[in-house]
């Protein structure tokens, strides 16, 4: 099988993740796509986040639409910080026989270098780099030149419109409509629970 392994804080998770994994999937043949939420991540700090476990439900609530989408709760599980190599190395355990395939964005490609032992992540898996805009794709096939010598790296250039969660959290925080972004049953639960109000919101 081919293994999507799509990594992030999710925080919260939207349309345009979605619409990146699905584009993904379709342009490789992916068979199953892992959403990964992260617990503490390398570049930022753990307060910005609501629970893990409204992250999680929130991913569950959306990936349960989609018989190729799956939730992986090992990040939040670690006691260590969220650094890819360890996550690639749990589903090369899980999944020994299978090809893995670690989503990333074209800004995380360029300074790919400076990643946590990210010569053994190219060993394991093949990357998969998502386009964020057609005019950086030249950019991209040459970084990804540059680094073959340490592995495989695929180049998605369909460009999904993606909005970031940031920008998410900040309509909420502005009361401005930001149901188009969400899956409804997404935003019933963050309205349900009060979250990215007061205290919760970034």
């Amino acid at each position: 099988m081919k293994i999507g392994i799509y990594g992030g804080s999710f925080n919260p998770v939207h349309n345009g993740h979605v619409r990146l994994a699905e584009t993904v999937a379709e342009d490789f043949g992916l068979d199953i796509v892992y959403f990964v939420p992260s617990k503490i991540s390398p570049h930022r700090s753990s307060e910005e986040y609501v629970s893990e476990t409204d992250r999680l439900e929130m991913l569950n609530i959306v990936c349960m639409k989609n018989n190729i989408f799956r939730v992986s709760d090992y990040e939040l599980r670690s006691d260590r910080v969220s650094y890819s190599i360890y996550t690639v190395e749990h589903f090369r355990r899980k999944f020994p026989h299978d090809e893995l395939f670690l989503l990333v964005g074209s800004d995380m490609l360029m300074m790919f270098e400076k990643w946590y032992c990210f010569e053994k992540i190219l060993s394991e898996a093949t990357l998969i780099v998502v386009s964020r805009n057609s005019g950086e794709i030249d950019t991209l096939h040459k970084k990804a030149g540059e680094l073959s010598k340490y592995g495989k790296i695929l180049i998605s250039g369909r460009s999904p419109e993606i909005i970031s969660s940031t920008e998410i959290r900040k309509k909420l925080s502005e009361n401005s409509n930001f149901s188009c972004y969400l899956d409804e049953n997404v935003v019933k639960y963050i309205r349900l629970k009060g979250l990215y109000s007061g205290n919760n919101l970034l």
